[in-house]
């Protein structure tokens, strides 16, 4: 596997344990994020480096940077229809860009004066941005916020056709670890930093 991992225990002593953090494994030119699938789309998408076959363009595709919300979602790759856990690693700038034009799916956390300046908003962008409770691997709710990113039309086109750099499907790490969510000394989950674009 590509991934960088490390003891799950060690990585909770350095994360962030309140508040609205990034969480990510990422470099100077790429960062990694999470999504799962069924087995047609998600062995599709691993075996070509790129989405097709049975996915729709048609639809939101929300990813997630932290692995950890992606294994609460997902029932660590136990629920109908999400079973191939998938690792996009992703172009830096394009994150960047999907970071900077997308809009929060909800009003309160919009930063705008008005409900119509952010439906306006809502309207002219592809991206959704909301922050959600983080979790830990036995799936309990954190103080500690996490980010998920939705994506439509043509900036989801993008995505797929210039910002993956690779996919890898890790659904074999998932199952290996799903083993250790009762002794998590054992646990590994992917390495990953507060992420930040002064790095």
């Amino acid at each position: 596997m590509k991934l960088a991992v490390s003891p799950y225990l060690e990585q909770t002593r350095r994360w962030p344990g309140s508040g609205p953090h990034l969480l990510a494994q990422y470099d100077a030119e790429t960062i990694v994020v999470y999504q799962a699938y069924r087995p047609a789309i998600g062995h599709y998408a691993a075996a070509h480096g790129r989405f097709g076959g049975e996915y729709s363009f048609g639809r939101m595709s929300w990813i997630k940077p932290n692995f950890l919300w992606m294994m609460f979602r997902s029932g660590w790759g136990t629920k109908p229809d999400q079973e191939v856990t998938l690792a996009l690693r992703l172009k830096r700038n394009g994150f960047e860009e999907l970071l900077a034009t997308a809009v929060a799916s909800s009003f309160g956390a919009s930063g705008c004066g008005t409900r119509e300046e952010w439906k306006a908003a809502l309207e002219c962008s592809d991206v959704r941005l909301q922050w959600d409770p983080d979790h830990d691997p036995a799936g309990r709710p954190l103080e500690r916020r996490a980010i998920q990113l939705g994506l439509r039309g043509q900036t989801l086109r993008r995505l797929n056709d210039e910002w993956i750099v690779e996919i890898e499907d890790v659904s074999g790490f998932v199952a290996e670890q799903r083993q250790h969510l009762q002794d998590l000394e054992k646990l590994w989950t992917p390495t990953e930093h507060a992420f930040s674009t002064d790095c």
